[in-house]
C-alpha cells in the first residue's frame, strides 16, 4: 500500500479555526498595548519637551516657556494654534506662541520659538489634563512663579491602560510616574508625588 504525503482539507480546517480563535482572543490585549504605547508615548514627549525648555532656558540664561496648545491631533502645530491645558501638542519659544506655531525656530523671530510637536493621529482617545497651559523655566532651570506643575495623560477607551503623570517641583525637576501607585503605596518610586 503506497503512503500518501501532505496534508488533507480537514487538518487544513482545524489549524485554521484554532489559530482563529488564538487570534481573536489576543486581540483585546493588543489593543490595550497599543493604547498603552500612545499614552506613554505622549508622555514621555512631553517630559522631552519639558527637558528642553529647561535646557534653553539655563543655556541662554533667559526664561523659556513650555505651551501646551491646540490642536491635539495636528503632526505639527500650524498658525491655528490657541493654549490648551487639554492638548497634546506643544511649543517651547520664549514669547507666547498662539497664532504663531508654524513660525520656524528663530532667535530673534516673534515667538522665538525653539521646538514644536504634535502628536498627530495617535492622540485620538488620550485625555490631557495640565494645571496650567503653560510653564516658564529660569536661566537656574527653576519654575518661575513657583510652586509644583503636573499634566496628566489617560487614554478615555479603556480603563485597563495605565495613567501616566508628568510632574515639575518647583526646583524645576522633571520626572515620569504613574499616578495609581501613589494610592497602592506610597514608598513605590514609581509614585507620584503631587496629589
Amino acid at each position: 500500500m503506497k503512503r500518501q504525503r501532505g496534508i488533507n482539507l480537514i487538518e487544513v480546517a482545524v489549524t485554521v479555526s484554532v489559530l482563529g480563535i488564538l487570534i481573536a482572543a489576543g486581540l483585546p490585549s493588543m489593543g490595550d498595548w497599543i493604547r498603552s504605547t500612545h499614552v506613554r508615548t505622549l508622555a514621555e514627549t512631553t517630559q522631552t519637551g519639558l527637558h528642553k525648555a529647561r535646557q534653553e532656558a539655563m543655556r541662554r540664561n533667559k526664561v523659556v516657556t513650555f505651551w501646551l496648545v491646540s490642536p491635539t491631533t495636528t503632526s505639527r502645530p500650524d498658525n491655528t494654534c490657541a493654549l490648551d491645558a487639554t492638548s497634546g501638542a506643544w511649543v517651547v519659544s520664549l514669547e507666547n506662541p498662539t497664532g504663531l506655531c508654524a513660525t520656524a525656530p528663530s532667535a530673534g523671530v516673534t515667538p522665538r520659538i525653539v521646538e514644536t510637536y504634535g502628536p498627530g493621529n495617535s492622540a485620538e482617545g488620550i485625555a490631557v489634563a495640565a494645571d496650567t497651559s503653560s510653564i516658564s523655566f529660569n536661566g537656574f532651570g527653576q519654575r518661575t512663579g513657583g510652586g509644583a506643575w503636573k499634566v496628566d495623560i489617560s487614554h478615555s477607551a479603556s480603563t485597563s491602560v495605565r495613567p501616566l503623570r508628568v510632574e515639575v517641583s518647583a526646583s524645576g525637576g522633571i520626572r515620569m510616574c504613574d499616578p495609581t501607585a501613589t494610592a497602592i503605596d506610597s514608598t513605590d518610586p514609581r509614585a507620584c508625588v503631587q496629589p
